[in-house]
């Protein structure tokens, strides 16, 4: 039988708890393994080095965890993938990812926006690939023989621009795309079902779920990606430390509680930023004409729980916005239990060229909410002290000019 997302969230990756008999999910710390047998070890070394399913033997922590294969598991359960491999942050699965493809040819094919780590390291060309910067029309006309992946993020980071996941398969035809998946989850989107040959997420988001851990993941169901991420990842040593699997196999149980309460609360703040005088743009897959493409629906479950939105003043206003809250948090990140607000431009996306930036529409007005499981009345309550602030700004700005300091007036006679 085939149980809703909701119940195997809470039971995925516990198949082996019965045998262990353990009710909550057990964090092996060991460094090193016995060898008992020493022909049967040195298979197992042979097999995991080649980033082959594990085996009998961990031999040691960088070759192979047990409590990070389960975490491991239950995400790739979720993704309807067939395997699922931890990396030590976002980023190192990304680097994994292109180092990879730079096996397979030396041309990256990337849709902006994404997430600004990401966008430096292609740009940077440090991996040893060309990279063809696009939108989603532009993806055919940068193809070549040697491009070897097409990367895009959809919900895109920080503008939530959304992108048709089988329209760009169906144009890259045998080139692998990779989908960042971070702001939907698995909860809202499936981009395996939808073609695409990898989905990654930085776990240190809503997997996670309360800022208190680092991860990556990348879930396919095709074995020669899945045992070359994991040469990688035993060659490179970007191994998922066992506790922070254990948080993360945690989270994943109320991971669809999490993301519809705070996708409800997006909801409702879009629509009052939407009317606010002092909001120039809000930028939410859920608002009216915001999906041209009726991807929410179809291809997304939801429109999720980030939300951008542009204040009139730039850089100046956004700063005073974030001054003046008490309970959101001004920090980057994102998908936690309470609710961030940031400065793309400043922040996460200061290290992409400017030029980048404008044309993804990446503002100093931008500010990024990641809305998390305080109440909606009190989050809008909150921004309201933002709004004041911005509207005190304002009437300095207009005082200001008018005041005549150290001029000397001359006497009409």
């Amino acid at each position: 039988m085939r149980h809703t997302l909701s119940t195997r969230a809470v039971h995925a990756g516990r198949q082996d708890f019965g045998d262990l008999g353990v009710h909550a999910p057990p964090i092996d710390l060991s460094s090193t393994y016995p060898v008992p047998d020493l022909d049967q070890a040195a298979a197992s070394i042979a097999a995991l080095a080649q980033g082959l399913p594990p085996v009998d033997n961990p031999i040691y922590a960088r070759l192979h965890n047990p409590t990070v294969a389960r975490f491991e598991q239950a995400l790739a359960e979720l993704e309807d993938a067939e395997e699922a491999i931890a990396f030590a942050s976002g980023m190192a699965a990304v680097t994994a990812c292109l180092m990879v493809a730079r096996q397979q040819g030396d041309h990256v094919v990337a849709i902006r926006p994404l997430y600004g780590g990401t966008d430096h390291l292609l740009a940077s060309e440090m991996l040893g690939l060309e990279v063809d910067f696009v939108t989603p029309d532009g993806v055919a006309a940068a193809l070549r023989p040697t491009t070897s992946l097409v990367i895009l993020e959809t919900p895109g980071n920080p503008t939530l621009d959304l992108v048709d996941i089988a329209a760009i398969v169906e144009i890259a035809g045998q080139v692998p795309v990779l989908v960042d998946s971070t702001f939907a989850t698995p909860v809202l989107q499936r981009p395996l079902h939808q073609g695409a040959r990898l989905v990654l997420h930085s776990g240190t988001k809503y997997l996670g779920g309360h800022g208190d851990v680092l991860a990556g993941v990348v879930a396919t169901s095709d074995p020669l990606w899945a045992n070359a991420l994991r040469g990688v990842r035993v060659g490179t040593g970007a191994v998922l430390h066992p506790l922070a699997g254990y948080l993360l196999h945690r989270g994943l149980a109320t991971l669809p509680l999490r993301m519809r309460a705070a996708q409800s609360s997006a909801e409702i703040l879009s629509f009052r930023l939407l009317d606010h005088p002092l909001v120039t743009h809000v930028s939410f897959p859920g608002l009216p004409g915001a999906d041209p493409l009726g991807i929410v629906g179809s291809q997304m479950d939801g429109p999720g729980a980030m939300l951008a939105f542009e204040v009139a003043g730039g850089r100046e206003a956004a700063a005073r916005f974030m001054e003046a809250l008490e309970i959101i948090t001004p920090a980057v990140s994102l998908g936690t239990v309470d609710t961030l607000i940031q400065h793309p431009a400043a922040l996460t996306h200061a290290v992409v060229d400017e030029a980048a930036k404008k044309s993804s529409g990446i503002s100093e007005s931008l500010l990024r909410l990641s809305i998390g499981l305080e109440d909606p009345f009190d989050l809008w309550q909150d921004l309201e002290l933002g709004f004041e602030a911005l509207h005190d700004m304002q009437i300095e700005r207009e005082v200001t000019p008018s005041m005549s300091i150290g001029l000397a007036v001359p006497i009409q006679r």
